[in-house]
């Protein structure tokens, strides 16, 4: 597996793949058939953008849960955490060590509409112990990228 390809890939899905060939030394057919089998093998799973809903003007709601799941026989953590990722309003789930079992990322049109899918669907599921939710109240840096430059760095007055 070419790990420098994806490395660039994350930094810029973007890229051609002349201007990838150019960076690795290689030739863009090169490039695009390992691509094409980065897809086929599901090590690249999808390509998407990074939007600030601030200035597209989005209001969704956005809520990292904690969810406590008692585990299954022969199944472990895997069926009930498959069957949470399946909802629409989850954009993310990972299996975590500590206090809780899962992390839950979620979206909804309005708070009426988060707080319906845990009570109405997250929280009835046969095996969910416990949820504790927490909103996203403002994005800093998202999958690496910084919402907002900081124009320049001012340092703080220093007495004596």
């Amino acid at each position: 597996m070419n790990e420098a390809l994806l490395s660039l890939l994350e930094e810029n899905a973007l890229a051609t793949p002349e201007t990838l060939a150019a960076q690795l030394k290689t030739t863009p057919d090169e490039i695009k058939k390992q691509i094409k089998q980065l897809e086929k093998d599901r090590v690249i799973l999808a390509y998407k953008a990074i939007v600030d809903d601030e200035r597209a003007k989005r209001t969704h709601v956005k809520a990292v849960i904690e969810v406590r799941i008692t585990p299954e026989r022969e199944g472990g953590f895997d069926r009930l955490a498959h069957r949470i990722a399946q909802y629409r309003e989850v954009h993310s789930c990972f299996l975590m060590s500590g206090g809780f079992d899962l992390l839950v990322f979620i979206e909804g049109e309005t708070l009426q509409e988060v707080a319906g899918f845990i009570s109405e669907k997250l929280s009835t599921l046969p095996g969910v112990l416990s949820t504790a939710t927490h909103f996203n109240l403002k994005t800093y840096k998202q999958q690496g990228v910084l919402r907002h430059k900081v124009e320049t760095e001012e340092r703080l007055p220093v007495s004596p």
